[in-house]
């Protein structure tokens, strides 16, 4: 029955009455960043029934990002955070092999002076991260190490007495006052400076056993080498560690997976031989043994000269013989891997195009099943073996729309356990729609697409060209609070994975070897046409910009091509006779490029855009860390001056005491008002 104009009036009314309960999502915008929570470190009980994990956010008060840690039921209850430190983090939380206690890092004071020999040398400074032991069910936590350097990473003993760590030589020698003024910086290392680490002198980190009980502490190695990234084997027999040896351990990238026995004088023993990188700190993976000890999971690169061009491969070495396998060789690179309970299986993250998912690989035949699906990029994973019970397992990660989840892994699919972003709920964010086009010599290059909010088919729009790091990484589907942001302001976000991305295999990513900023550059640019021949892109308002090798593209780009209206170049650099021996890369450098005194057509080739700068038109913002020694300052001042004195419209900022990655709250949030003023000046304010 077709209603009265009285009784639709009246549902008018009602409807505007209701509307402010029915408001649609607001934008995503920059107030937003410091509300973000970011999970990691998922650990599961020995007996799966519950899990401990990190969660940093912002302090706003001291512009720190701080972190604290939580644990929640495997059935998803009893969620509550264990730890409340304003001032100070915690991490790498741990269970103890009988589930009774969580041992974790944290750089807060002591809250009492450790007695003369429990752990170590005290120091004056408490600000160094330590490990602290506090009840699974949370409560008072103790400090049970006290090195003077502090602790860089450590692992539970099965027995439950005993921790294994890893320790920095220290400064100065037990008991020795600290000077008024640091001493000289002395070395003669090859490679001599390291991003958050700073200058390298002759000082190393080695391998310690600590009791817990008493604190009493031994040394395990020692030497002119590193060791890094401790296992304890299940059986307590063995610690299997990470470390380059050799005559000068600088000079190459042949990392190797050592044994050596939990006691003081022990002899080491090489368990992997492979002419290449086994178990390379930068992939964040550490040896996994078996359940029955006889086996240790890790991951193989290939030989030095392809640094980190080839896919690093889940491999397989056997304790007893050091014979060594790789049951899955998909030309893919794989991350963490865990072990199932009966030994037959692997559980690992996978990188495909533009995704990462948890995936178990069978031992005996090599097939590799998916576990998560979709458009998800999966960072971590956490294994528990329950008695009698199949594995519980666990993974973090998300997609596009969301920042990093915790979920338990069922048949069913996946249940969350954690998320600490519910407030997203209340806002809009766009989904990243993949894309896929030929470069201008027909090679297929595949990308993402973030398209603005309220976006109308038949409109254009301004878009900005976002070029990833690496150079071998790939944007895949995982949350950028950036793009988000530009959608919410009206942009389109192009991000294109050129030849170099890794996620397609090894002969795509080798395909800019030594030749950085050719056939990437005119993949990025083939993009930018997919998206203006597809009518969403206003070719007259085009902006490019990326951080890290994001940064050192974006400059080849601008030096090529003149259609773009703005630019931002990140942490780059293009004059890289500037950056031999002025960067971390110098091994890199010699590997990829040679020397510049030998070859001068490499480096020529590298430094491009600063020898053309002269062609360079678009505005572009240049922004650095001071503190950088992954890509220094030097890079993004050199590329400014040369802007400057040809009067481009330029401008340089430099965040105070930061390394490679910025962490400070304020200026993370000064970066992306600064990108957003910029790219609207070029790109939508009238010339």
């Amino acid at each position: 029955m077709r209603p009265s104009a009285i009784h639709c009036l009246a549902a008018i009314t009602t409807l505007l009455l209701l509307a402010p309960a029915y408001a649609a999502p607001a934008r995503f915008g920059i107030d937003d960043m410091a509300r973000l929570a970011d999970l990691a470190e998922p650990d599961l009980s020995p007996d799966g029934s519950a899990l401990v994990y990190s969660v940093s956010t912002v302090n706003t008060e001291e512009d720190l990002a701080q972190t604290d840690l939580w644990r929640v039921g495997y059935d998803g209850s009893e969620r509550v955070q264990l730890t409340h430190t304003p001032k100070h983090g915690e991490s790498r939380p741990q269970w103890s092999p009988d589930g009774h206690a969580i041992a974790f890092l944290s750089d807060g004071p002591a809250p009492e002076k450790a007695a003369p020999g429990k752990g170590g040398d005290e120091d004056d400074d408490d600000a160094t991260s330590q490990v602290w032991l506090m009840p699974a069910q949370g409560g008072s936590a103790r400090r049970i190490t006290a090195f003077a350097s502090g602790v860089d990473d450590f692992v539970w003993a099965p027995d439950g007495q005993r921790i294994a760590v890893i320790v920095r030589d220290p400064e100065r020698p037990a008991g020795a006052p600290k000077p008024k003024n640091p001493p000289p910086i002395v070395t003669t290392r090859y490679q001599f400076k390291e991003d958050g680490t700073g200058y390298l002198d002759a000082r190393r980190t080695h391998l310690y056993v600590v009791d817990i009980a008493s604190g009493k502490t031994e040394q395990i190695t020692s030497g002119a080498h590193d060791e890094l990234l401790p296992a304890w084997s299940p059986d307590g027999k063995h610690i299997a560690y990470v470390t380059k040896r050799g005559d000068d351990p600088d000079r190459h990238l042949n990392y190797d997976i050592y044994l050596v026995e939990p006691r003081a004088g022990a002899t080491e023993r090489q368990l992997t031989t492979f002419a290449g990188s086994d178990l390379d700190p930068y992939w964040e993976t550490r040896p996994a043994w078996s359940p029955d000890s006889t086996r240790i999971a890790y991951l193989r690169s290939g030989e030095d000269k392809w640094i980190y061009y080839a896919p690093w491969q889940l491999a397989i070495v056997d304790i007893a013989t050091g014979q060594e396998t790789v049951p899955a060789p998909i030309d893919r690179c794989f991350y963490k891997p865990r072990w199932s309970a009966d030994g037959r299986s692997v559980y690992a993250l996978i990188e495909q195009s533009r995704v990462t998912h948890l995936s178990r690989i069978d031992l005996i035949d090599g097939r590799v099943t998916e576990l998560t699906h979709g458009n998800r990029f999966d960072y971590d994973l956490a294994v528990a073996h329950p008695p009698g019970a199949p594995d519980r397992v666990v993974v973090l990660g998300e997609g596009d729309r969301h920042p990093y989840r915790i979920a338990a892994v069922e048949d069913g699919g996946l249940r969350v356990l954690a998320d600490h972003n519910e407030f997203l709920a209340d806002r809009t964010l766009v989904p990243a729609e993949d894309i896929a086009f030929r470069s201008a010599d027909g090679t297929p290059i595949e990308g993402l697409l973030v398209k603005p909010v309220d976006y109308q088919p038949g409109k254009r729009y301004p878009t900005i060209l976002r070029v990833h790091g690496g150079p071998v990484y790939q944007f895949s589907h995982e949350f950028m609070l950036d793009w988000q942001v530009y959608a919410a302001n009206g942009y389109a976000v192009l991000a294109v994975n050129p030849r170099g991305s890794s996620g397609r295999g090894f002969d795509f990513a080798k395909a800019i070897y030594a030749d950085w900023g050719h056939l990437d550059a005119q993949d990025v640019l083939a993009g930018v046409d997919f998206v203006v021949t597809n009518g969403i892109a206003d070719p007259q308002r085009l902006g490019i910009g990326g951080w890290s090798y994001g940064a050192i593209l974006t400059n080849a780009v601008i030096a090529r091509d003149a259609r773009f209206k703005a630019a931002i170049s990140g942490a780059g650099a293009s004059n890289m006779y500037a950056m031999y021996g002025h960067d971390q890369y110098v091994r890199e450098y010699t590997l990829e490029l040679g020397a510049p005194w030998s070859d001068r057509e490499q480096y020529d080739r590298a430094s491009w855009p600063f020898l053309h700068a002269d062609r360079i038109t678009t505005p572009t913002l240049f922004q650095c860390a001071q503190e950088d020694f992954n890509v220094p300052c030097l890079g993004a001042e050199q590329m400014y001056q040369a802007l400057r004195a040809r009067d481009v419209p330029t401008q340089l900022v430099l965040y105070p005491g930061e390394n490679h990655q910025l962490s400070v709250p304020s200026y993370l949030r000064d970066r992306m008002q600064r990108n957003l003023r910029w790219y609207d000046r070029y790109l939508k304010e009238a010339p």
